[in-house]
């Protein structure tokens, strides 16, 4: 299929990349002309600004917005909307708010053109290991563009199969869901990330005590001094809390056990917040999510070993580097 990929960022280049490799034609395009010049070495068509990359697209045209949520999403998606044509299709893969999906979807119907939202989970692995999707959109519309969804899904790989009931949607297996109509698939990645950033605090948490067991401030007789890395090691390897965070959390210890390389400053990028909005809508509790949030709000003002290992986690997976620290020597990726 032919698509243009606007924004080529950590995740849209590669998804571009991924595409091109399943035999896709990209049309690419982003304000640094220096990431266009290397999507175009690797066969891509560079674009010069959005006209032009509309241009390049043959109708019903598809273009993918890969963009940091809010202004840049927004204001993208409003140019996109009087350059393009009724039966055309945009899709937002970025981490927009859900309730926005289901605004502009209204405003961009009235002018003929579907939207459909992505949430899209794999980070700088993407390219590799293939992303995860949660698809919100008109199934018809969906439908048609389930060949760029599929190229993009990690497939099958090598995890053990579920029993899955009869008439199951067997896309699930594959990696990626239409999940409802718009906006739900931004909401369903919205609480992935929610849920992701307890999983990180757990595993903060518990090596920080682990860390800590050697503290003077012990019984001498009550200390010990824990190879943290080979804990983290040991437990990827058949513990029921193996995971691939964990598996980051090992790479992370092996390199520097002390993590001197990251301050321990985490940010939040959003969308935990949005989960306790949703939470707080919906009246259900949500302890240790709430909890996993303020913690990052936290560390912004004291940092301990477990907050290292969250911004240590937090790069491995996603490329997100902190203000100060590690920042300086990654500010390239």
């Amino acid at each position: 299929m032919d698509l243009a990929i606007i924004g080529l960022g950590r995740m849209g280049g590669n998804i571009a990349r991924r595409l091109m490799q399943a035999g896709h034609r990209c049309v690419v395009y982003d304000h640094d002309q220096q990431a266009v010049g290397k999507l175009a070495e690797a066969g891509a068509a560079p674009a010069k600004d959005l006209a032009d990359a509309v241009a390049q697209l043959p109708a019903p045209r598809i273009v993918w917005v890969m963009l940091p949520a809010g202004g840049p999403t927004e204001e993208t998606i409003h140019v996109l909307s009087e350059t393009l044509q009724a039966g055309d299709i945009i899709i937002d893969g970025g981490n927009s708010f859900y309730k926005d999906d289901i605004r502009r979807s209204k405003t961009l119907k009235e002018r003929g053109l579907h939207y459909v939202d992505v949430g899209t989970s794999g980070g700088v692995w993407g390219l590799e290991r293939g992303y995860c999707m949660m698809v919100g959109g008109e199934t018809d519309v969906v439908n048609t563009i389930d060949p760029i969804l599929a190229a993009l899904a990690p497939g099958l790989g090598s995890i053990p199969r579920t029993k899955r009931p009869e008439g199951a949607d067997p896309r699930a297996e594959q990696g990626y869901i239409h999940a409802g109509p718009v906006g739900s698939g931004h909401f369903v990645k919205m609480v992935h990330n929610g849920i992701e950033y307890g999983l990180m605090q757990a595993y903060a948490e518990g090596f920080d005590i682990l860390k800590t067991k050697a503290s003077t401030a012990l019984p001498e007789d009550e200390r010990f001094s824990l190879n943290v890395a080979d804990i983290a090691e040991v437990w990827r390897r058949g513990s029921v809390v193996s995971s691939w965070l964990l598996d980051l959390t090992a790479s992370a210890l092996a390199d520097d056990g002390e993590l001197s390389e990251y301050s321990g400053s985490v940010a939040d990028s959003g969308e935990g917040r949005w989960t306790i909005e949703a939470a707080l809508e919906e009246a259900v509790p949500a302890d240790v999510l709430s909890a996993a949030l303020f913690a990052r709000f936290r560390s912004r003002a004291e940092h301990t070993f477990g907050e290292k290992l969250l911004s240590a986690m937090r790069f491995g997976f996603g490329g997100h580097v902190e203000q100060g620290g590690r920042v300086d020597a990654q500010k390239d990726h």
